[in-house]
Parts: C-alpha cells; structure tokens; sequence
C-alpha cells in the first residue's frame, strides 16, 4: 500500500536550473585575485593572552556589483604536549570552540586603493583604507573604529594579504595573512598570521 505521505521524487524534476552567477564587474578586475574561499591554519598571540593555533575560512564572493563581499570564520585548535596539531581518526584536524567571525566588503578604487569595511559580533564595526602595493597583495589599516559599549577597548588595527608560493605544489598559491592589533591599551602588535589554501572560486 503507497504511503500517501510520500513527498513526490524530486530527482524527477527537471525544471531547476543551476544559478548563474553573473559576470565580474570590471572595478574588482585588481582584487581577482582574492575571489573563492581559502582554508588553513594559523597562529595567535597577544600580551593579554595566551598563544593559541587556529583554523581559518575565508570566502571572496560578489554579486556582479563593484565590491567583493568577504566572509571569515575561526576555530581554536587541538594540540598535544609538545604544540603539534591534533587530528582526530579520520585525519582532520581537531575543533576545539568557534573563536572568530567577521563580514563585510571590500571596495576597490582608482590607482591600486581599496575601501573595505568590517562589522564583529563582539560590538565592533571598522573601516579601513588599504593600498595594493603588488600585483597580489595588499596593505590596509584602519581609518576608523566604532564600538558598542560593551565591546573591548579595540582602537586600530593593520592588515597584510598576499600571494604567495604553495610549499608542497608548485606553480599554485597560497594566501597569506597578518593583523596587527592596537587594544587592551597596548599599541600595533602582531595578533594573527595565517597561511590559507585555496578550496574553490566561482
């Protein structure tokens, strides 16, 4: 007896046609470079804190409009007595608990500048003003910070991304990242380097 219930087989239907993102915008022809999502793991440190290992995803994405629009996610990382990474039995390393998550976009203009604006869920919205100072790298830091009362004492910060060589692959690359923070009372001090692999790009 046929169980009326049944949701009918949608494998069937052929009337969905895949989304087509539409074509880049020629503004974001400089930070090309950025589009996909990049994985990998990096370190952190800072004078109020102990140091720490981290897993990083990064998405540049956009919508045919003159901006990308970035995403990021971390997780703090397992490690063993003598600071190696943990893995767990499938060989993935080992989540510990969510650290950080930030969106925002990133727009470029005239002669190599970009604009790129920031928001945290910790009460934190930033803008920086950046330069690319290579072909596949760019330099920025903060123009302005805007705070919740309820956020840290968060008052600068510099940001380094670039190409740079895979070590295990030759002729692909990674990106490489570094923030500087200026908080807690303490002026620009390194924070969070990472090196990250590309997963895929639309």
């Amino acid at each position: 007896m046929a169980d009326e219930g049944t949701p009918p087989d949608r494998a069937a239907d052929t009337s969905v046609t895949p989304v087509e993102l539409p074509p880049e915008h020629p503004a974001i022809a400089p930070l090309s470079f950025l589009l996909g999502r990049w994985k990998g793991t990096g370190k952190g440190s800072y004078p109020t804190i102990d140091s720490f290992d981290f897993f990083q995803e990064v998405t540049f994405s956009h919508i045919g409009k003159p901006y990308l629009i970035y995403t990021s996610r971390s997780w703090r990382l397992a490690t063993d007595e003598q600071g190696e990474l943990q893995r767990d039995e499938q060989g993935e390393l080992v989540r510990l608990e969510p650290l950080a998550v930030e969106a925002g976009f990133w727009r470029p203009q005239p002669e190599g500048k970009v604009e790129v604006l920031l928001s945290h869920p910790t009460g934190i919205t930033e803008i920086y003003y950046g330069q690319l100072t290579g072909l596949n790298a760019i330099e920025m830091v903060t123009d302005a910070v805007a705070r919740t009362e309820t956020a840290k004492p968060y008052v600068a910060g510099k940001r380094l991304y670039g190409l740079v060589p895979n070590k295990a692959r030759e002729g692909e690359k990674d990106l490489a990242y570094a923030f500087d923070m200026a908080a807690m009372g303490y002026p620009l001090t390194p924070h969070l380097w990472a090196v990250l692999q590309w997963d895929w790009i639309e």
